[in-house]
């Protein structure tokens, strides 16, 4: 709307008029009235932290003493885009797989609670009381029975683990924890990794472009990120850089930055383009996200077949050996 002449503040009360968030409908009516008041957008903006992102700030900022505004809002629009596109793709990717599991938890506690207890019972009218049973059997017999006679620890127990790893997670240690378990897993660290790469370029590459300083725009990349681990090595970056180093030099070598991006830099630094270099090299690897994640569930779905697969056989063995043993002895 700015971009097509509309005034800025009422771009904003037309935009607070049609938001569907009521947060975001607060944060936009409060950013109309200090706008309206004389204060600059970002500083604005910069007040409601959980509606603007740093990103936002920064680049807004940036264009407003450029007098850019509208072309930073567009660019602005456009990482939008982009970003909730690939969170969607993620979304669909991860949805079929979360069915799949969701289904082996809930027929390992069927077969727990109602198959098991029948077939424990089967065996015992077969062998009588004192009918010996192989450890296996044993073992799925008395899962099956704690989980029945003690339900509510097993409750308890699942409710507590739930809430305790989400309380964890949201710490600074179980933040770190997470993202260092999630680069270590095969399969899924290189789609981690792509996606980092291509949020840091089209980030850093949008703030560069709209005139923010190298090191500003890398500390707000390095939160925009999601992933402590690269917000640690783009702090480290940032330290090289204020002693004369270049970045594409601070990121070679680097594991969580492919040879393609220090080297894409280096052509940038030379060219005095990384703003447009590093928006190829986003745009390579979110094309890059899209192919892994349309095979992803092509890779998991075996995968969770195998597990259920396992967890059937397990159950299998742990009942047709005691069977077919009762019926040999009743037969001799």
């Amino acid at each position: 709307m700015v971009g097509a002449g509309v005034p800025l503040l009422r771009a904003l009360n037309s935009l607070k008029d049609h938001a569907n968030d009521p947060a975001l409908t607060t944060a936009l009516n409060s950013v109309a009235q200090d706008v309206q008041s004389g204060a600059p957008l970002a500083d604005a903006m910069a007040k409601h932290p959980n509606a603007f992102s740093d990103v936002y700030v920064n680049m807004v900022r940036a264009g407003e003493a450029a007098g850019i505004l509208d072309e930073i809002l567009n660019r602005l629009a456009q990482q939008q885009e982009k970003s909730a596109t690939i969170k969607k793709k993620i979304k669909g990717a991860m949805t079929y797989p979360a069915i799949l599991l969701i289904i082996t938890i809930l027929a390992f506690f069927g077969l727990m609670l109602f198959v098991i207890p029948q077939i424990g019972k089967i065996l015992t009218d077969l062998g009588g009381p004192d009918v010996e049973l192989p450890i296996l059997t044993q073992i799925m017999l008395g899962i099956s029975s704690f989980m029945i006679n003690y339900w509510y620890v097993v409750l308890i127990g699942i409710v507590g683990s739930f809430f305790g790893i989400s309380r964890f997670l949201r710490t600074p240690a179980g933040r770190r924890a997470f993202h260092t378990a999630v680069l270590k897993t095969p399969i899924i660290k290189g789609i981690v990794i792509k996606i980092a790469v291509a949020r840091f370029s089209r980030t850093f590459a949008s703030l560069m472009g709209a005139g923010v300083s190298v090191v500003e725009s890398l500390t707000v990349t390095g939160g925009a990120i999601g992933n402590v681990l690269y917000e640690d090595t783009i702090n480290n970056s940032i330290a090289q850089i204020k002693n004369g180093k270049q970045l594409s030099e601070t990121l070679a070598g680097n594991p969580l930055f492919p040879d393609i991006v220090s080297q894409m830099l280096t052509v940038g630094e030379e060219t005095g383009k990384t703003d447009t270099v590093l928006i190829k090299v986003a745009d390579f690897y979110e094309e890059e996200v899209d192919v892994v994640l349309e095979s992803l569930s092509s890779i998991i779905e075996p995968v969770m077949i195998v597990i259920m697969g396992s967890m059937v056989g397990l159950i299998a063995a742990s009942v047709m050996g005691p069977i077919a043993s009762i019926a040999q002895n009743i037969k001799s």
